[in-house]
């Protein structure tokens, strides 16, 4: 009898393991067990930076996970998070908090971040002055007029100390100026047409897209974003479908990104105007 029981008790116990196990895989998903897969990502551009990283990933998590990563590209910013929605594309990695709290708004949400990549900290350049300082009472500092980077470029003002804002503000907009000592005149222009007409303002916050290709460089810059507070609405995002957010392969591709090598990759094209953000310190 107690044989008997002692054996029900064993078959139970293994039964009851077998089921652990299997639940454990069928929720984490192991991509060895299942066969090829295939994920996409939706970037902006196909610079040759942004494929060195993601072939690099898309190197490590075939050998892991026999999963094949590929990058979708599109040509402007209002596609990818659409692709990601309507399922065209699984993740993508192209924007920052701000601009996906902005669509998510504007799109009934449905997209999530689930990683962090990078931060490029944006600059005030200027051809007529040479420190903050010499910035005349009154001058014209254009920044972009989309709603965004408006408001990055207002707080990039904000951080140089030519003017406050309204506190407790994520996005701003020249509204939101209470103070300005200076009485700068703040110049609205369409971010990529803002940096051929640095010559007919006194300075000018321009997009790191736009900086390189019109020639601004250190030679012209004023002031540089500070990394702090301030900055985490600007650092870009790997982000899924809120409905898929915790699948454990991306999450796995995430780490595959996160890496040593990409930090090497963002050196070598980019320099010191491109950080990695997953382990960078807020002040």
């Amino acid at each position: 009898m107690r044989k008997r029981r002692y054996k029900n008790t064993l078959i139970l116990s293994l039964f009851a393991i077998f089921i652990l196990i299997a639940g454990y895989f069928s929720f984490f998903y192991t991509p060895k067990s299942q066969g090829p897969r295939v994920i996409k990502v939706g970037i902006v551009g196909a610079n040759k930076a942004d494929i060195a990283i993601w072939k690099n990933v898309a190197k490590k998590v075939k050998q892991k996970y026999r999963v094949t990563v590929k990058t979708v590209s599109f040509d402007g910013y209002d596609q990818p998070d659409k692709a990601l929605k309507s399922g065209d594309v699984d993740l993508n990695a192209f924007q920052h908090y701000a601009f996906l709290n902005a669509w998510n708004k504007s799109n009934h949400g449905g997209i999530s971040p689930i990683g962090q990549t990078y931060i490029a900290p944006i600059h005030l350049y200027s051809k007529k002055c040479h420190h903050l300082s010499d910035l005349p009472d009154g001058a014209t500092i254009a920044v972009p007029s989309d709603s965004t980077n408006e408001s990055r470029a207002l707080f990039v003002l904000k951080n140089a100390g030519l003017i406050k804002l309204r506190p407790h503000k994520i996005l701003v907009s020249i509204a939101d100026i209470t103070i300005n000592p200076h009485h700068f005149k703040i110049k609205e222009i369409a971010s990529e047409h803002i940096s051929r007409m640095i010559e007919d303002v006194d300075a000018a916050v321009v997009n790191n897209d736009f900086a390189g290709p019109a020639g601004l460089g250190k030679k012209q810059t004023i002031f540089v974003e500070p990394l702090n507070k301030d900055s985490k609405q600007w650092i870009n995002i790997i982000c899924a479908r809120s409905t898929e957010k915790n699948q454990r392969i991306y999450h796995e591709i995430v780490k595959a990104y996160q890496s040593k090598k990409t930090k090497q990759l963002y050196r070598k094209f980019y320099g010191d105007k491109q950080i990695a953000a997953w382990d960078v310190k807020l002040k």
